[in-house]
């Protein structure tokens, strides 16, 4: 069967994983894909927009669990429960030593990445937050823009391969702990009791097999 761009992204993708994102030579990749060097560079034209659209791929995968799901009308505590599994279920192999790889060796690359990541986001946390508060089950005094971007900042933390070591916390250990902490930060006493009783509905145990 012809290789496609993502089938090959997603390949390239667990060699990163395994070996680490400057290990996996372009060579590397033609000899596991079992496809030639012009074809490999059919699609890309270098490791750099190798690096470039597998990132691109990452945020699309991301945003498409806001295009998979209507959130319309839905009780806000849910939606982050949604987005929560979405995010253990699709990104279980991201770990804090790939994104290290990355950051070090393709910093430019990667910085775009964030920046792009980050304030799609922000937009989405903070109509939220706003969501919440209209349905009375979050906090009234809080401040939406400043809790946005504490939000934020954990997120980027939980990529931190010094605070965080791979070999110690892995990803969805320590994005369920991240998640479970915020939304007791920002629920009132209805919403933590509404959290408790649908947060049971969610496995992240099975995200971390």
């Amino acid at each position: 069967m012809e290789s496609t761009l993502t089938d090959v992204l997603e390949r390239v993708r667990e060699l990163f994983f395994k070996y680490g994102v400057r290990s996996v030579s372009m060579d590397d990749i033609c000899r596991d894909l079992g496809i030639s060097k012009k074809k490999l560079y059919q699609f890309f034209s270098s490791k750099n927009e190798l690096v470039e659209k597998l990132l691109e791929l990452e945020r699309q995968n991301f945003e498409i669990i806001f295009e998979t799901y209507s959130f319309e009308g839905v009780n806000a505590i849910d939606i982050l429960l949604t987005v929560s599994k979405e995010v253990g279920e699709r990104f279980r192999d991201v770990s804090p030593s790939m994104t290290f790889d990355l950051k070090k060796y393709y910093p430019d690359i990667y910085h775009k990445h964030i920046e792009e990541r980050i304030d799609f986001i922000f937009k989405k946390i903070q109509i939220n937050l706003e969501k919440g508060v209209n349905q009375g089950v979050y906090r009234d005094d809080l401040s939406i823009e400043l809790v946005a971007r504490l939000y934020i900042r954990r997120l980027i933390d939980l990529h931190n391969p010094e605070f965080f070591p791979a070999d110690k916390f892995s990803f969805q250990t320590l994005f369920e702990a991240m998640f479970d902490n915020f939304i007791r930060g920002i629920a009132n006493p209805k919403g933590i009791e509404y959290y408790e009783k649908q947060k049971r509905k969610v496995n992240f145990n099975k995200f971390n097999k």
